[in-house]
C-alpha cells in the first residue's frame, strides 16, 4: 500500500518558527504528520513552507514542487505577509489562492486551510495602526473561508479571542506560536482529518516536551533576529501603515470610519466575484 504523502506550504508558521528542537525548528505541520499513520512508515511528510513567504511564493514556488510529490494532503496556510507588504491587493491573493487551491484539489489532494489573527493585535499596536492591518487580515481570511468552502477544505479557525489572548501559546516575538502552540495547531487538525477518515495515528500531545525560553533567552532573541525582523518590515511596510494610519485617523475625526470597512468588504466581494469559475474536484 502507498504511504499517504502530507506536503505543507506557507510561511514561517508552517515552517515551524517557534517550536525550537535540537535539530531545528519543527512545527505543527511536522507534530501533525507524525500522527497521520497507524504505523511507522505509513506516511511521507514534505515540508515547503519558507520564512516570509507571501501567497505568490507558494503558488510559483512552493506549489510546482508540491504536485510533483503526488500528496494526498496537502497544507496552504499563508497570507499574513501579503498584509505586512506596501504592495497588498486582496484581488490578487484571492486569485493566488484560488490556483493553488484548485490545484492541489484537481490532483485528488485533501486540502488543509486556516485563518489566522491579524498581526497588529498580535503586537499590540496603537489602534490607528493596528487597525489597518486587522483590515487586511479580516480581508485575507474571508477569502481563506470562501475558499476553503469551497474545495471543501478541512478548515482550522486561528483568528479567536481565546487563541489570540492566551500568552501561553505564543513565542517571544508575539507574532508565531510556542511549542505549546504548535501543539495544539497539530492537535486541532488532527482531530478535524481523524473525523473524516484520515488521521489513523495517535494525536500528538498538547502538552511541551521541552521548556518554555528563558525570560533572557527570549530578550535575547527579540534583540537579534527579532530586531532585524522588524528592521526589514519598517523599510517596506511603515511608509505605507502610517499613510493608512493618517488615513485611519481622518475618518475618525469626520466621524466616517465605517467607510473604511465597508470599502474593505466591498474588495472581498469583488475578489471573490472576480475568480475564474473551476469546476470542483468532486463534482462531475
Amino acid at each position: 500500500m502507498r504511504a499517504l504523502c502530507f506536503v505543507a506550504m506557507g510561511d514561517s508558521l508552517t515552517a515551524g518558527i517557534g517550536d525550537p528542537t535540537e535539530e531545528g525548528w519543527r512545527g505543527w505541520a511536522a507534530l501533525l504528520a507524525a500522527g497521520l499513520a497507524a504505523r511507522e512508515g505509513e506516511a511521507r511528510f514534505h515540508n515547503l513552507a519558507v520564512s516570509g513567504a507571501q501567497t505568490g511564493d507558494v503558488l510559483n514556488r512552493q506549489l510546482p514542487e508540491a504536485l510533483k510529490l503526488r500528496p494526498d494532503l496537502v497544507s496552504v496556510i499563508v497570507g499574513v505577509n501579503d498584509t505586512l507588504r506596501c504592495t497588498f491587493d486582496i484581488q490578487a491573493v484571492a486569485a493566488r489562492l484560488d490556483t493553488a487551491y484548485g490545484a492541489a484539489t484537481r490532483q485528488g489532494a485533501q486540502l488543509l486551510t486556516a485563518c489566522l489573527p491579524d498581526p497588529g493585535a498580535m503586537l499590540g499596536l496603537p489602534g490607528a495602526l493596528a487597525r489597518p492591518l486587522a483590515r487586511r487580515q479580516r480581508a485575507v481570511n474571508a477569502v481563506v473561508h470562501a475558499l476553503s468552502e469551497r474545495y471543501d477544505a478541512v478548515h482550522l479557525h486561528l483568528a479567536e479571542d481565546e487563541w489570540v489572548a492566551d500568552r501561553a501559546l505564543w513565542s517571544a516575538d508575539r507574532l508565531h506560536p510556542g511549542e505549546r502552540g504548535h501543539r495544539l495547531v497539530a492537535a486541532r487538525f488532527h482531530g478535524l482529518l481523524a473525523a473524516r477518515g484520515i488521521a489513523a495515528g495517535s494525536p500528538p500531545s498538547c502538552e511541551p516536551q521541552l521548556p518554555s525560553p528563558s525570560r533572557s533567552a527570549s530578550l535575547l532573541w527579540l534583540a537579534t533576529a527579532g530586531t532585524g525582523w522588524m528592521a526589514r518590515r519598517c523599510t517596506d511596510l511603515l511608509p505605507q501603515l502610517l499613510t493608512l494610519a493618517a488615513d485611519e485617523v481622518r475618518h475618525q475625526v469626520r466621524g466616517s470610519s465605517a467607510r473604511l470597512d465597508l470599502s474593505a468588504t466591498h474588495a472581498v466581494r469583488s475578489a471573490l466575484a472576480a475568480l475564474t469559475a473551476t469546476e470542483r474536484p468532486d463534482a462531475a
